[in-house]
């Protein structure tokens, strides 16, 4: 199969007729593209037999402005092209489809809220690569359908009919909404019909990750002792056997719920809540007073009990770490960056929501408590262990990831535990948008769909 990144251009209705296309005689030499023959024009979900007409000294491919339309191609840009002689194949794309909770058509310089610039960021990353995106709510979704209303960026945010797409992302924010029926016979449809590859399919639970990670005895080092917390029972020998515990929803992000249960030097126990100004703290008496005071919380929210750990600190601070582990180009994982995270004032999460800050791994480490060979050590086995992490995600949760953030912790001796890992990293606004730079996080989602689709 032959492959190459061609520019593509609309022309007028009157120049070029719907089932014709005109292609440079030297991308066609290159593609192997025979003169004047029909072939099949492939572009996400869309398919159409097309001639093709020959151009002399040319590179480019020109499509009549309605097929443009149908396709969803609005601007002058460069796809990456591959022929088939076999089946007479020639396929634009890839076709990336990102599946958001909402937009906001109201406030068009903001239209998915607080991720809107890392939408702008992508397009910007797809138009280099040849790729072409675009990002759709549940709302657009209709059964059996073969178009799907998408925005794209075009100087401003536009909407357009647009094939299914040939790889879609799920940045869906909330399970209520991954969960609807709408989305989940979309997402099975477009599966079987066009083989529409889906990432990230499927939020992850703490519960779950814990157990099956369990499974294999290489992980099991990285694994604080940890149970869904059903009754009193667990709690106490919990306590029994940790000076401290943390609760956390099953189902929490962004450090919300989270709470820490330690003994006092009287007898009694501490409990240590989050919230959006603090760390609440409250006393009991008892470990059967504490618990009745938290269990109409547990009526509604399912929680996991985790052994405390004493965690690496920065100014009394606790630190933790988050790797980013992607599927490359290659289908394979691999880690394309660690922060170190430490606690605000007031908190014992480090979340940047709850007031944490970053820094890079070497400079946390470097003014640790760390020992001294813990701290040379640990910079190599943290990477190591968010890969071994990820490929037991992927092994023992059937469902597809293509990125996975890898919530990691040192403790005082520098053994590496596992906190958390979230299946939504995190795109929000939080760096200026720049259109000569790209993340790497960026480039590499983009490679990985090229490697999903084939192009």
């Amino acid at each position: 199969m032959s492959q190459l990144k061609i520019p593509v251009q609309t022309v007028h209705s009157g120049i070029l007729q719907e089932n014709a296309v005109m292609l440079g005689d030297k991308s066609m030499k290159r593609l192997k593209i025979p003169a004047h023959g029909t072939i099949q024009l492939t572009f996400g979900s869309f398919r159409q037999e097309v001639t093709v007409i020959p151009v002399p000294k040319s590179d480019s491919l020109r499509l009549n402005e309605g097929l443009a339309r149908r396709l969803g191609l609005r601007q002058r840009l460069k796809l990456n092209a591959s022929y088939s002689s076999g089946s007479r194949n020639l396929r634009l794309g890839p076709l990336i489809g990102v599946l958001v909770s909402r937009d906001h058509p109201e406030h068009p310089d903001r239209v998915f809220g607080q991720i809107t610039m890392f939408c702008r960021e992508l397009t910007n990353a797809c138009h280099a690569q040849g790729a072409y995106v675009y990002f759709f709510t549940p709302e657009a979704l209709e059964s059996r359908s073969t178009t799907i209303q998408g925005w794209v960026y075009d100087e401003g945010w536009r909407k357009l009919s647009l094939p299914v797409a040939d790889v879609i992302n799920n940045r869906l924010t909330t399970r209520k909404v991954e969960n609807k029926p709408s989305v989940q016979h979309f997402l099975a449809d477009v599966k079987s019909r066009y083989g529409t590859h889906f990432f990230n399919e499927k939020f992850l639970d703490k519960t779950e990750v814990f157990e099956a990670l369990a499974q294999d005895p290489a992980l099991q080092r990285y694994l604080p002792e940890s149970h869904a917390l059903n009754g009193f029972a667990i709690l106490k020998r919990m306590c029994s056997n940790y000076p401290s515990v943390f609760l956390k929803p099953v189902r929490g992000s962004l450090g919300k719920g989270i709470l820490r249960i330690s003994k006092e030097d009287g007898g009694g126990y501490r409990l240590l809540s989050t919230t959006p100004l603090g760390t609440r703290k409250q006393s009991y008496p008892s470990l059967a007073k504490l618990f009745a005071s938290i269990a109409p919380k547990m009526k509604t929210t399912r929680y996991q009990i985790q052994q405390g750990l004493p965690l690496m600190e920065l100014g009394r601070r606790p630190v933790d770490f988050r790797a980013l582990v992607q599927k490359n180009g290659n289908g394979k994982w691999g880690v394309t960056s660690i922060v170190a995270r430490t606690a605000g004032s007031n908190h014992f999460v480090s979340n940047l929501a709850r007031g944490g800050t970053l820094s890079t791994v070497r400079e946390a480490i470097g003014k640790s408590n760390l020992p001294p060979g813990a701290k040379e050590s640990s910079q190599v086995q943290l990477p190591r262990a968010a890969l071994a992490i990820a490929r037991g995600v992927e092994t023992y949760i059937p469902a597809h990831f293509g990125e996975l953030g890898i919530d990691l912790a040192l403790d005082q001796s520098g053994r590496i535990w596992l906190l958390e890992v979230n299946s939504k990293p995190s795109k929000n606004d939080n760096t200026p948008l720049n259109d000569q730079k790209i993340r790497p996080s960026v480039k590499q989602m983009i490679l990985y769909c090229r490697y999903l689709a084939g192009l």
